[in-house]
């Protein structure tokens, strides 16, 4: 069983356009004004294209067996065309990632896509709707695969694709930003769906004899519980939620065509606009078959649950993901809530979740890609004990889901280092370790979840619950040391910027002065 932590490219690299990288649609989107939080950007982010060697102690600190990080496209290919140019230093920081990791024994799972599209492509071909984009990935993926496939064994060709879609040409919080309702969330998936399969195949016929690698897909979903078990409606209303978020992407990947209800509701809602076609795209009988079967592990990110019941939305002009589905979704006020609205820790939804897939897909070889949490307070917080609670509750479901049969081979925790958080900037913090990033230096302090999961790592789960409250003990001891640090660390950046800032301030006000002084005693004397 393979335990590590997992970061995108986007979120942490920083350095968005040192050494030749191209700019993607998350510089543009995050340049303009009134898009993220406070308008902050992913500019320097975590500065980790200059940190790799201190990210990689990190790694060795946690002793875990993998790293889960993405590979920027115009980092590697600026305007996202092979044929126009190819980027030698974005190449040989991969290779120096790639190789570090190998180095220290920690095996690289690398995703191609998290969410960081060339700028250019979004401007020439309007980027996930236009189906020009299958051809341009799949050139960019068989570049990767021949640069790092000797050593890169996991690939994943999209993080949660969902997202893509729906946040980002549905209701434009995210890049590139593109409000196309009822219609651009479904175009954009049809073509991301499309496009996993083709890289699936070009590594199945091209490299898979070579290398004996695996390809597959991160999907991100949340389990969706009916408030009423007993009510017929609810319970569908609940299989809806599932379907229109994971089904939508797995369906056709594992059965080789969208969820049936998929295609019934927004047929029927498309119907009832009076359009004459559904505005869920089709597959043709040859692209079920192509589409079918191409994915070698299921990656699947999971961070919290609702409640679901029936609400119908009456014939709409406007139409949208949202209005299609016919539900709501509600939480419970007893559920712990987080440092993110929408992320409440349920650890049960967790192995109802994995036992669905189970049943729906065939039970597919799956790695979790994404699970974690983010912080409540807006101070700094060191002693995350909530952070423990959630890990605890979540892994222990996926020991319960191991026991139903279910085939999950390894665990990612999100994330590595708190990083730019997309449209919410850095309010949001889901590292293990914490960063101060007032500071240029952009140092990293361990949290108390950083010695918790590295003892869950050691004994490969939980031993017995007095050795576990032990682990949480040990971490709140350790966690008021990196305080401590991080105090000094603060009034030392302090006092840096005294030094770098007040004094010249103060010296120039000072000669300004002399000078007008000197003025007026020359002008009393003359």
């Amino acid at each position: 069983f393979l335990w590590g932590v997992g970061s995108s490219a986007y979120q942490t690299e920083g350095a968005w356009d040192k050494d030749g990288k191209g700019p993607s649609i998350w510089d543009a989107f995050t340049h303009k004004k009134g898009k993220t939080f406070r308008n902050e950007t992913g500019d320097s982010a975590c500065d980790s294209y200059y940190k790799v060697k201190d990210d990689i102690q990190l790694l060795k600190e946690l002793k875990v067996n993998h790293y889960l990080f993405s590979i920027s496209w115009p980092r590697i290919m600026p305007t996202g065309i092979k044929t126009e140019q190819l980027n030698e230093k974005g190449i040989q920081f991969y290779n120096d990632i790639i190789n570090s990791l190998l180095e220290n024994n920690i095996i690289p799972i690398v995703s191609l896509y998290h969410w960081d599209l060339p700028q250019v492509l979004q401007d020439k071909y309007g980027g996930w709707q236009n189906i020009s984009m299958v051809n341009y990935f799949n050139d960019y993926a068989n570049l990767c695969f021949e640069k790092f496939g000797d050593r890169v064994k996991h690939w994943i060709t999209f993080s949660n694709p969902w997202a893509v879609a729906e946040k980002g040409y549905e209701t434009g919080e995210h890049a590139p930003g593109l409000k196309l309702g009822g219609c651009g969330a479904y175009k954009a998936a049809h073509h991301i769906i499309k496009t996993h399969a083709k890289v699936w195949h070009s590594y199945n016929n091209t490299w898979r004899s070579e290398q004996q690698g695996m390809v597959g897909i991160s999907l991100t979903s949340g389990w969706g519980e009916p408030v009423d078990p007993h009510s017929q409606t609810d319970r569908d209303a609940a299989e809806r939620y599932i379907q229109f978020h994971l089904g939508w992407f797995a369906n056709p990947i594992y059965r080789g065509d969208y969820p049936e209800v998929m295609k019934n509701y927004v047929g029927r809602k498309s119907a009832q606009q009076g359009l004459g076609t559904s505005r869920l795209p089709t597959f043709s009988v040859q692209e079920k078959t192509y589409i079918k079967g191409t994915s070698d592990f299921l990656g699947i990110g999971h961070f919290t649950t609702r409640y679901v019941l029936q609400k119908s939305f009456p014939f709409l002009q406007v139409s949208s993901y949202h209005t299609d589905r016919d539900l709501a979704e509600l939480v419970d006020p007893k559920w712990p809530a987080t440092g993110s609205k929408w992320l409440y820790s349920v650890p049960w939804g967790f192995r109802r979740l994995l036992n669905f897939i189970k049943t729906q897909y065939g039970n597919p070889l799956i790695y979790v890609t994404e699970n974690g949490v983010s912080e409540k307070a807006q101070h700094t917080q060191l002693c995350d004990e909530w952070r423990m609670e959630y890990l605890k509750g979540y892994i222990n479901e996926i020991l319960k889901a191991l026991k139903d049969g279910v085939n999950i081979k390894g665990y990612t925790a999100w994330s590595l280092l708190d990083k730019f958080e997309w449209n919410k900037g850095f309010s949001e913090r889901f590292g293990f370790y914490h960063i101060d990033f007032e500071n240029k230096n952009k140092p990293r302090y361990p949290k108390a979840s950083v010695e918790y999961y590295k003892k869950i790592i050691s004994a490969n789960g939980f031993p017995n619950p007095r050795q576990v409250e032990n682990w949480y003990r040990k971490a709140m001891d350790t966690c008021s040391i990196a305080h401590q640090l991080l105090a000094t660390d603060s009034l030392i950046t302090h006092m840096e910027m005294v030094t770098e800032i007040v004094l010249p301030t103060v010296f120039m006000l000072c000669i300004l002065i002399s000078i007008v002084l000197l003025i007026f005693y020359l002008r009393n004397h003359s």
